[in-house]
């Protein structure tokens, strides 16, 4: 049944498929693994569509048991299969809950291929809070400086998702729903990017549910102005890092990110041109 109980159960799968993507070192199983990870993201767009044409409510709600932590990928993976066999029973006779388990039922098969290949049965370091970033020789200060910044980035960057992600499914206009995409879509590179150098550091984690009142946004000329002022904030914080972060790799990174925060604040201008109900 199409309820707002899927919609819980799709989120959180799409969270820890990503988030799995995120702990893992094999570059084949972590790529697959995030590609996978988008595939319910848009389970996810396709059910809040649904939701919403029948007027049926829905949250961004977690489980308060809900995680993503393990020493051991095999252990995650048993921990999916699990979760994506007890959807299924969720599921109605719908050609979206067609779509999804068909979907799922390749997912289940690479994932138990997974389990036969003893060699991705390593331990992960993701979750062990070993705070070292093993790319660079960085000072306390900088690690700590790093770790606030991930932390705080990573959060902002999904409440972004799911701001943007909500709004998209009421926009108006073909034009609202192209500019709300193109922000989903480099918060989804952010997320990944940051949520992968938090794997390194040892210190990966969920970012904190979101409280309704965050994305059920009534005044969107506010938000958006907000978020304008928000994006410019991200800037500074971004170029602060880059200038204190003496290594070069790390540094231009944060260049990088900072140049592509600018153009979020054109999107959003011109977001701020359009009518909302």
């Amino acid at each position: 049944m199409i309820d707002g109980a899927l919609f819980r159960a799709k989120h959180q799968l799409w969270l820890r498929i990503a988030f799995m993507s995120f702990s893992l070192n094999d570059p084949w199983a972590k790529s697959r693994l995030y590609e996978f990870s988008q595939i319910e993201f848009r389970h996810l767009k396709w059910l809040a569509q649904s939701l919403y044409e029948s007027d049926t409510p829905y949250d961004y709600e977690r489980d308060s048991l809900f995680g993503i932590e393990s020493e051991s990928f095999f252990t995650l993976i048993r921990t999916t299969i699990t979760e994506i066999e007890s959807l299924h029973l969720l599921y109605d006779e719908s050609p979206l809950c067609e779509r999804m388990t068909h979907d799922e039922h390749y997912i289940l098969f690479t994932l138990r291929a997974y389990l036969e290949n003893l060699i991705l049965d390593e331990p992960l370091s993701a979750f062990n809070r070993s705070r070292h970033w093993p790319d660079a020789l960085l000072s306390l200060a900088e690690i700590d400086a790093l770790t606030l910044f991930l932390f705080e980035e990573l959060y902002k960057e999904y409440e972004l998702i799911m701001i943007y992600f909500y709004r998209q499914i009421r926009a108006t206009t073909a034009a609202q729903a192209t500019h709300f995409q193109d922000l989903i879509d480099e918060s989804h590179f952010h997320l990944r990017s940051f949520g992968e150098m938090m794997a390194k550091m040892g210190i990966l984690a969920l970012p904190r549910p979101l409280h309704p009142r965050t994305y059920e946004i009534t005044d969107m000329e506010k938000f958006l102005q907000g978020g304008i002022v928000e994006e410019e904030n991200a800037k500074e914080e971004c170029r602060k890092l880059s200038s204190s972060i003496t290594d070069k790799k790390l540094s231009a990174f944060f260049e990088f990110i900072n140049y592509q925060e600018s153009y979020h604040i054109e999107i959003m201008k011109k977001l701020l041109g359009e009518k909302y109900d």
